[in-house]
């Protein structure tokens, strides 16, 4: 069964679905770097299926140049990644690109879901204009397009909680105007909160997951068995060096003794003896000194740090009254993380080490564990020279492949029995 993915970011919706044993034919995405990390995953599949894989393990550590690597693998799939922004002014070259990848082939499935920012309450809380007026707010009419002319089987179309309550400036709701319109393209379309903790993830993680069908009648969409690992978060953190702020390798970081499952049962591990991408930022001494203060305050209580108990010499920010849990520890005693977002780009803030000793925010290579990401999955940036910042912002805004895989794999069985 063959998929594209529109909005792709950096493809955890879609590795959920390859592994699921779906096909992508093409995936579209706007950001330049987010399109490096596609087209280099795609030639981690390409060069598995041809049982090849030693090339792309030189690769993430360091051995051959990315254009080096890129030769090696066939230009279908580095033009199967499509870096074009979605909308009238691309549709139509997008359309005769993804027809050309797909020859004959039917489009089975659309998955992908535009950005959030538009739909988000803390978005909407932050905008003067409450995101009214911001063209991401209509991109499902875009999606719809799609829907329109490739008329797959279901489509799986992914957003933030916020989707629930986001109203035009005249009151419409924006979930009503999609269900509508995706059912003028003859689409019945069920949706539910998702919790990525009750799929194994071990992240405190809300979503909206739109399914569609089509020609659908009520009552398809699929119940999932909750999945609790007996562990705590910790348990992403147990195989990894430890590091202090700076510190860290982007390219080769080998284990320690792990004992423990959950890391393979949940398909982190994966066969290799290293990682990647487990480089911690640097950090200022007054930063320092407030992640000892949010890590000692949880240890003795379990009490989290409040702004406002920061000794004034280290408070820089005027408002004290909102966000005063800016600084907040990734307690590694609880069954589930605070949601991985893509502010972790900016800032580190609000993902602390659990381990006073490091005294640090988390690598890229832990955040992408607490989203289940393969150790072996590498995230590129805009360039050749690999970037902390662009990692952080795609590990932030994708689904957990985990919870992905769970997903495609009961969609795949409603087909099956169909």
């Amino acid at each position: 069964m063959n998929f594209i993915d529109l909005f792709s970011g950096a493809g955890g919706l879609s590795e959920g679905f390859i592994r699921s044993g779906f096909k992508p034919i093409a995936h579209v995405e706007i950001d330049r770097a987010a399109c490096n990390t596609l087209i280099t995953r795609a030639a981690y599949h390409y060069l598995k299926k041809t049982d090849n894989i030693k090339p792309y393990l030189d690769y993430i550590q360091n051995k051959i140049t990315r254009t080096e690597f890129y030769s090696l693998i066939p230009d279908n799939e580095k033009e199967s990644v499509i870096n074009l922004p979605i909308g009238d002014e691309n549709n139509k070259i997008i359309f005769d690109k993804i027809d050309s990848l797909r020859g004959n082939e039917s489009i089975d499935f659309i998955i992908g879901g535009p950005p959030c920012q538009a739909y988000s309450v803390v978005g909407r809380s932050r905008d003067e204009n409450r995101m009214h007026g911001d063209s991401r707010n209509y991109l499902f009419k875009e999606y719809a397009k799609f829907l329109e002319y490739y008329q797959p089987k279901y489509f799986v179309f992914e957003n933030v909680v916020g989707l629930l309550s986001a109203k035009t400036k005249e009151g419409d709701s924006y979930l009503q105007m999609m269900l509508n319109l995706f059912e003028e393209k003859g689409y019945f379309t069920e949706y539910k909160i998702l919790e990525a903790k009750n799929f194994g993830v071990l992240q405190n993680r809300k979503r909206v997951i739109l399914i569609g069908k089509k020609n659908g009648k009520k009552g398809f969409y699929p119940d999932f068995e909750k999945i609790e690992p007996n562990v705590t978060v910790s348990e992403i953190f147990k195989d990894l060096p430890e590091i202090v702020a700076g510190s860290g390798n982007f390219y080769t970081t080998r284990y320690k003794p792990y004992n423990g499952s959950y890391l393979f049962e949940s398909r982190i591990r994966n066969g290799l003896d290293f990682t990647t991408q487990h480089i911690a930022r640097p950090h200022t001494e007054q930063d320092k000194g407030i992640y000892k203060l949010a890590v000692k305050k949880w240890e003795n209580g379990h009490q989290r740090l409040n702004y406002n108990d920061i000794p004034a010499k280290w408070q820089t920010h005027k408002n004290k009254k909102a966000f005063v849990d800016r600084f907040k520890v990734v307690a590694g005693d609880l069954p589930y993380s605070q949601t991985i977002v893509a502010h972790i780009c900016k800032d580190g803030h609000y993902y602390i080490h659990p381990d006073i000793k490091q005294n640090r925010s988390l690598t890229p290579r832990e955040a992408a564990r607490l989203q289940t990401f393969p150790d072996d999955f590498y995230f590129e940036g805009a360039s050749e020279k690999p970037s902390r910042t662009a990692a952080f912002k795609q590990i932030g805004n994708a689904v957990p492949p985990l919870m992905a895989e769970a997903i495609a794999n009961k969609l795949k069985e409603k087909i099956l029995n169909d």
